[in-house]
This record gives structure tokens, sequence and C-alpha cells, in this order.
């Protein structure tokens, strides 16, 4: 099997996938309580801003991201 770099290249910018990695930043920004930005690099991309106090205290970030189906995991 070999892996067509193009073809997934041509589908991560795709406004398809745009609108899919959008959807899942705004549920967890409104799950949190912060704010979504979308941004584009080699390829869509979106970021969940909130305030440091408020994801030191209680996770408020990591739980969003959990409750709607990300998978959240420690950096090593």
């Amino acid at each position: 099997m070999t892996l067509d770099h193009g073809g997934i290249a041509e589908l991560l910018r795709s406004s398809g996938f745009a609108g899919a990695v959008n959807a899942v930043a705004k549920q967890v920004a409104a799950a949190s309580g912060g704010e979504m930005e979308s941004y584009t690099t080699d390829r869509a991309a979106a970021l969940v801003k909130v305030k440091a106090d408020r994801q030191a205290r209680d996770g408020a970030l990591t739980r969003a991201a959990a409750a709607v189906g990300l998978e959240v995991r420690q950096k090593k």
C-alpha cells in the first residue's frame, strides 16, 4: 500500500475539511466558554482560547475537548 501524499494534502486544504475542523472547534469553544479562531497554514486549522485561570482551576478547555469526543492526552 502506498500513501497518496498529494491527495492527502489536497484533502487537508479542502473547504470540507476546514468546515469539519471549524465545526468541532466551535463546539469546544461553546462548551468551554472560550473563543475560536480559524486559520490556514499548509492545511485548515483552528484554535480555542480560554483564560489561563479557567484552565488551571477547572480544566475548562480539557473538559470541553473531551466532551465533544476529542482525545486529550498529556504532553510527553
